[in-house]
């Protein structure tokens, strides 16, 4: 087998992409030259396979000698060194929902733990809680047990010592699979509890489904053998329900060849690397096409065209595809695509809904692009199928499109140009209701032309594709404006330009073959095989010295994995790397051995890669070792780059053209890319016509032709600005530019997203770094919210309340350099652990605006362990409370003050003294990550001012939050149908916690000036107990229902609130005293309070009203998590099962992870079947939940709905309510009640059953 680079004599080499739509092919000629060839990928018509015709072409064009091949012939194999292919076959089956019949495998107890999954709602504003549906169809329980255990007889392949509680019982397990069989279910996936340590009941179950006429067994332990039961479970299912998808269509491609021939062929995989036919399965086959893309420019450019790290930016129909480029392909090991996590080796590409076909819509005075697609059918308007505005038609009508160069392919005959003049009339149509909306507010505005209004589009559709790709480099420590753009794919050259200056980027460089760069990238790439084990200890001499036997042995695997290949041992890389994390966090970071044989170069390289990424190092923690992974690479060295000659004179234009650009129209020179040489420079505005991509030179840039006949443009000027006006923008007082408007609103809500990225990178507690329990958010000057990123619905809004009360208190004594912190609920906080801090920021001496964060402290003192008491009274027994106090002075960090406020939370004349923080080093750590985000913050937004200049700046804080509560507005006008007698309705509603304690609210809403009140009166007066609720919750849980009833995606900020009036009556248990204890009124009493106004305004039934807070632990440990439940049902969905519901979207710990940090055994954790509501459509169901403690710990529940039910709407029923229950060693079973702290010894067990959501409907309607 060939391998190198020489090309073998009289044969093709054929490198294939198989996209959704286009198959691009790429062949090497005998003759030394190239051909490139795009096909429709479906054209049943025509041919059956794309790749198979496209090679059918290429060798009946250049083999003179042989007769043609027809259709219905066989390739001959004999003209075909290699063939490399890409394809997105286990893609579109797994978005398109077609591939196999599966059915899942799992121990007895989890039959529902991957539909559980962390519990997130994908969408928080989403009232219909939409999640993608299973791949499987059925589930059936196996009856074994394996648990960890320090003293166990058996030692798993991770070290970690492990006993078989329960053998796998086969016998009953066989009835269960032939029941399948007899379904028609053929694939089987299987996940058990450790079998990441211990594959034996995996291994035995597989053999014994194939024995009972399986056609495909995927088992979780030998895809991908680490620790965490739900990823790798996701991940088996997914090979199970693709692999026979994959199969099938490759052995229909071999079948299209000669029989007797023996075919080169290798398959892209989504690491990067290629595999041949038979090592080709669904879970590394989902980025395939992708890969390719990543591997050709990373392969071709750097080091070749740039030194500078490169970000990809590959811009299709659909969407955008973005990753780096640094000198080593950057992977993840856990990726979701179209709703499926997979857990394995990937090339980390961040995918983003905005591509070519993405919809353009005008609502609420803004301009919005995506995420919705108008698809390949009927497309955009242009494309003569009565379809909608889109990118394309916007590019088409300011010229960047031209249909001349573009394939005529349209119109009943498929014939046709692109539709310039269908795209122009609907651009008019548009252009003058946002014209009309425009007068509306201010007559005095100047009309915007059609072409205006396309460019808008399309500069805000360049600032929602540059979102993700600062989150991709400056989340891991890189600044974005020092890397080059390689951008590629159909649209992406007619972006580039302004992509690049957005991003403070100076050099774009565009492949010779950017529009087949996936193809291409196959013929690059090396072929790849990994192996990986599971490995659990401390890091140390001991463990280092395990860790490279297991090396050793995978390393011998792969490099004869790869000689079986034909590789030649000179040809072999290899790779090794081990998975560490610290103590204490999930966050393993996967490092590659740099020196081998240095014995602390792993841990060095940990430290410095956690450091980089996260900002900080963690000092006397140990380091996990948790995977030692190995990789070889067979080194092909294919096909290489051609060399142009030096240019001799100055480049020729073909055409002139006219492309409209932010100063007006302009005639344009026109190039051909294969009539360019090496040195041509060309100085914009130009275009460049690459096949059938146009490369669009902006102004203030100039493009060059390099050595290899790949395109370098130069972009000379910095960002746009607006400094003094720029559309009518730059003052509060004037209307505010749409445009500009909608730019804005992304860059606020995309600082919001940075801080919290920061937050989490640099904060060392679960509850911020992996539960994301915190928020983060910028203000006007005088405290209004700007954009709050939507991280936990109850902090939503909140934070203003917090940050106006801290101007009212400091007033001028405020200077640069001070940093603010609080938590207390009279000051606008939530619930004691949640701590905000607060950041001024000065310009020239003068207060210009704020920026905040919020985390949920896991300790903060308090009576019990996790500051979570059932049983508070009074808020100083929940621990340290702060009003104000100035955590950084003039620069300065304040820990001895903040100290001694968080140990010593009672004054020292209190006679009763409550325990202060218990784990002090975890708070001073996350509060410097929250000024650590502030200052992220801060960077972002003076780099705006840099751009567009203060007032500017502040002027568009103003504007988007009268956008804001324009929707609002609008919202409140037609959501409830106005009386035939006026134009006021008012409406009541009321609920009851479980103690009887009633939320009574009466709102009265204005649908003719779109106004509403919000009256809490006749609410009880503050409680006995610590379900009070400050007045910024009840604020957060408004702003949350009015986020959810306005259904578009617009900013969280102040103006939400501006049409509201909220009433709520001082001394109610809404707005309590300062003493009052009110640690239950965050998790619980929010939740009540949006069921009452969702229910208010008959928009869905109630959820399950609570977030089931169970703490337990010890002197030496904590541990806090918040269990799901059932969503309610609306007028036309059914609720969701085992959800995060409203006020929360905190994560759960995964069920392995659980059992491995805790002394605990997950006995179940399940669906609790039945518990929703019935009626038209059908509440969700809530969860079981049941743990087993190892040891005696104190155990607290804090819950509600134990009492009054969760409420059915128009007929549909009350969902269950909830119970708690402690088993004891005897068998008995005590009941809990709603709230309760009970010592637990080592036996027994508790048991939660989370209530479900309210239905919908009477039942048969």
């Amino acid at each position: 087998m060939s391998m190198m680079g020489t090309q073998t004599e009289g044969k093709f080499r054929f490198c294939i992409d198989r996209g959704g739509t286009f198959t691009d092919v790429y062949a090497e000629l005998p003759d030394g030259g190239h051909r490139s060839l795009k096909l429709l990928s479906v054209d049943p018509s025509n041919y059956s396979d794309a790749p198979v015709e496209g090679i059918r072409r290429i060798l009946n064009d250049h083999s003179v000698a042989a007769a043609p091949i027809g259709r219905s012939s066989k390739i001959p194999t004999s003209r075909i060194e290699w063939v490399r292919m890409g394809t997105t076959v286990a893609t579109n089956a797994l978005l398109e929902r077609k591939g196999e019949r599966v059915a899942l495998c799992v121990t007895r107890g989890f039959r529902d733990l991957l539909q559980i999954g962390n519990q997130a709602r994908p969408d928080i504003f989403d009232l219909t809680v939409s999640k993608p549906g299973n791949l499987y169809e059925e589930v059936i329980e196996a009856d074994e047990r394996v648990v960890l255990e320090s003293s166990g007889s058996i030692k798993g392949l991770s070290g970690e010592r492990i006993r078989v509680e329960k053998p796998l019982d086969e016998e009953s397990l066989k009835p269960l699979l032939k029941g399948l069989l007899e379904k028609g279910i053929g694939c089987l996936a299987v996940v058990l509890m450790h079998s990441y340590t211990f594959p034996d009941h995996e291994i035995a179950i597989r053999r014994l489904a194939l024995g009972v006429g399986f056609r495909h067994v995927s088992i979780s332990s030998a895809l991908t053998p680490m620790v965490r039961a739900v990823p790798r479970g996701l991940t088996a299912t997914v090979d199970a329900y693709l692999t026979p998808v994959i199969k099938e269509y490759l052995s229909g491609f071999m079948s299209s060849f000669e029989e007797g021939g023996e075919l080169n062929v290798l398959f892209m995989q989504s690491d990067g690397g290629l595999a041949p036919e038979r090592g080709f399965s669904g879970h590394k086959a989902v980025l395939s096409g992708p890969a390719g893309g990543v591997v050709g420019y990373s392969r071709t450019l750097f080091g070749l065209e740039t030194t500078k790290p490169l970000i990809g930016f590959d811009m299709g129909g659909t969407s955008t595809d973005v990753s780096r480029y640094a000198g080593a392909y950057e992977q993840v090991l856990e990726t979701q695509i179209a709703g499926a996590i997979i857990q394995a080796p990937q090339l980390d590409i961040n995918t983003v809904a905005a591509g070519g076909g993405s919809k353009l819509k005008f609502q609420f005075g803004a301009f919005h692009v995506g995420p919705d697609s108008v698809g390949a059918h009927p497309g955009p308007v242009c494309y003569r199928k009565g379809g909608e505005l889109a990118i394309t038609d916007a590019n088409l009508v300011l010229g960047t499109v031209i249909p001349d160069y573009f394939p005529s392919i349209f119109g009943p005959n498929q014939d046709q140009q692109l539709d310039l003049a269908a795209a122009k009339s609907e651009f008019e149509k548009l252009t003058r209701e946002i014209n009309d909306y425009r007068r509306s507010k201010d007559g005095s505005l100047k009309e915007m032309m059609v072409e205006e209004v396309a460019l808008g589009f399309v500069n805000v559709a360049n600032e929602t594709m540059c979102r993700p790709i600062r989150q991709l480099t400056e989340m891991k420590g890189h600044e974005t404006k020092n890397h080059a753009l390689a951008c590629f794919g159909g649209a992406g050259p007619q972006h580039a330009c302004a992509i690049a200056r957005s991003l403070g980027m100076s050099e774009v460089l565009i492949h010779r073959f950017c529009g087949i760069l996936s193809a291409y990238g196959m013929g690059v790439a090396d072929v790849v095989e990994d192996a990986q084990e599971p490995f659990l200890a401390v890091y140390g001499p001991e463990s280092l010295s395990e860790a490279y036997c297991r090396e050793t042995t995978l390393l011998n695997h792969v490099t004869e994995k790869l000689r079986l290949q034909g590789f030649e041992t000179n040809d072999i890389k290899t790779e090794s790397y081990l998975n560490l994390r610290y103590d204490g966090t999930d966050t393993a970071i996967m490092v590659k051995r740099r020196t081998k044989g240095e014995e602390n170069d792993f841990l060095g390289e940990f430290v410095r890669l956690f450091e980089q990424e996260y900002g900080f190092k963690l000092l006397n923690r140990n380091v996990f070792i948790c995977d030692v992974r190995v990789q070889g690479i067979g080194v092909t060295n294919i096909l290489r780059p051609h060399e142009l000659e030096l240019a001799s004179g100055a480049p020729m234009a073909e055409a002139s053209h006219r492309v409209y650009f932010g100063d007006g129209w302009h005639d344009v020179p026109l190039y051909r890319l294969e009539s360019l040489s090496y040195g041509n420079r060309m100085e914009g505005p130009a275009i460049i016509m690459n096949g059938n991509s146009t490369v669009v030179v902006e102004p203030n840039c100039e493009a060059s032709i390099t050595k290899y006949g790949n395109i370098r443009i130069e972009i000379r000027s910095a960002s746009k600005t607006m400094k003094g006006g720029g559309g009518g923008g730059g003052d509060a007082s004037a209307g505010a530019d749409v445009v500009q408007l909608s730019i804005f609103k992304h860059r606020f809500m995309g600082i919001a997203e940075q801080m919290g990225r920061t937050l989490q990178r640099t904060s060392i507690s679960t509850n911020i770094k992996e539960r994301l329990d915190f928020s983060c958010a910028l203000f006007d000057p005088s405290g209004g919210l700007v954009a709050n990123a939507p991280h936990v619905p109850v902090h939503l809004g909140a934070m203003s309340s917090t940050v106006r009360w801290q101007i009212d208190h400091w007033g001028a004594d405020l200077e640069e350099g001070d940093v603010l912190v609080t938590n207390h609920p009279c000051s606008g906080g939530s619930h004691l652990p949640d701590i905000t801090v607060i950041t001024p920021v000065f310009d020239g001496g003068r207060l210009v605006f704020f920026v905040a964060s919020r985390g949920h402290h896991a300790e903060i003192g308090g009576i019990t362990p996790g500051s979570m008491p059932p049983f508070s009274k009074s808020l100083h027994e929940e621990g340290a409370a702060i009003k104000a106090f100035k955590l950084v002075r003039r620069g300065e960090f304040q820990e001895d003050g903040i100290v001694k406020l968080l140990r010593f939370p009672c004054p020292d004349d209190s006679d009763r003294k409550i325990p202060g923080t218990r784990k002090i080093q975890d708070n001073l750590s996350d509060l410097r990550a929250q000024v650590a985000a502030n200052q992220r913050g801060i960077a972002l937004i003076k780099e705006l001012i840099d751009q567009y200049g203060l007032d500017v700046v502040q002027a568009y804080m103003v504007h988007v939050q009268r956008n804001a509560e324009g929707a609002v507005r609008e919202m409140l006008k037609k959501i409830i149908d106005r009386p035939v007698d006026g134009s006021v309705v008012t409406v009541e509603e009321e609920d009851y916690m479980d103690d009887g304690s009633a939320i009574h609210l009466k709102l009265t809403i204005d649908t003719e000036n779109g106004v509403a009140v919000f009256d809490f009166g006749g609410t009880t007066p503050e409680v006995y107990g610590n379900w009070n609720t400050p007045e910024a919750v009840t604020a957060a849980a408004v702003i949350y229902c009015l986020r959810c009833l306005v259904d578009v995606d617009i900013p969280l900020n102040q103006g939400c609130l501006a049409p509201v009036d909220i009433i709520i009556p001082a001394g109610s248990f809404l707005s309590p005293s300062d003493k009052a204890a009110v640690v239950g009124g965050n998790v619980l009493t929010s939740q009540r309070i949006t069921d009452v106004i969702l229910t208010a305004f008959q928009a869905c039934a109630c959820s399950q009203g609570c977030m089931n807070n169970l703490t337990f632990g010890d002197e030496t440990f904590g541990y806090y998590e918040t269990i799901g439940g059932g969503s309610g049902a609306g007028p036309t969905w059914a609720g969701t099962c085992g959800v995060q519901c409203h006020m929360t979207n905190t994560r759960m710990t995964d069920p392995e992870i659980f059992e491995q940090r805790y002394p605990v055994i997950l006995r179940r954790f399940e669906i609790r079947d039945g518990s929703g509501g019935v009626g038209a459509n059908k509440g969700g169901d809530g969860l079981v939940r049941e743990i087993e403690f190892r040891r005696d710990v104190v155990v607290s529940v804090l819950s509600e709905r134990r009492v009054h039910a969760p409420r059915g709407m128009k007929g549909g029923k009350d969902g269950e309510r909830g119970e708690n229950y402690l088993v004891r060693r005897d068998g008995r079973r005590v009941y809990l009640g709603g709230k309760n702290t009970v010592e637990v010894e080592a036996g027994e067990v508790i048991q939660i059953l989370t209530p479900g959501g309210g239905g919908w409907g009477a039942q048969g309607n």
